[in-house]
């Protein structure tokens, strides 16, 4: 597998995401993505109580532990590598997580728009 060049969508190096919870496709910690990234885990999103309610509604439940997995569960708070198409869908139902643009690949504006994803952006929530 092929890592796509370590780029974020502000043109910069790649920072990580998270590892605690360990992220990515590649459970490196980055949101780093490839060819076989079907899903496109390339957005650094921080996990809200109303998000989480949303992926679960939609079939993807990210918040209860799966120790087979070695997967925690997430919390509010927690970082995570999120799919972009999943992300612009929270962000139309109005329940977009906030996001850390330093840390969201640039394949992720294959599917989100940049102006998008600043709406969101923890930078500028501080």
């Amino acid at each position: 597998m092929d890592k796509a060049p370590s780029i974020n969508v502000l043109g910069q190096a790649l920072q990580p995401c998270s590892l605690e919870p360990m992220t990515g496709f590649f459970r490196n910690g980055s949101c780093d993505t490839c060819a076989q990234d079907q899903g496109s885990h390339t957005v650094c999103a921080v996990m809200t109580a109303e998000f989480l309610a949303l992926s679960k509604y939609l079939g993807n439940d990210l918040s209860t532990p799966m120790p087979q997995y070695r997967f925690a569960g997430l919390k509010p708070g927690d970082h995570w590598c999120l799919c972009a198409a999943r992300f612009l869908q929270a962000h139309e139902e109005g329940a977009a997580p906030n996001v850390n643009l330093a840390a969201t690949h640039q394949r992720a504006l294959d599917i989100v728009p940049l102006e998008v994803l600043k709406l969101y952006d923890i930078e500028g929530k501080s």
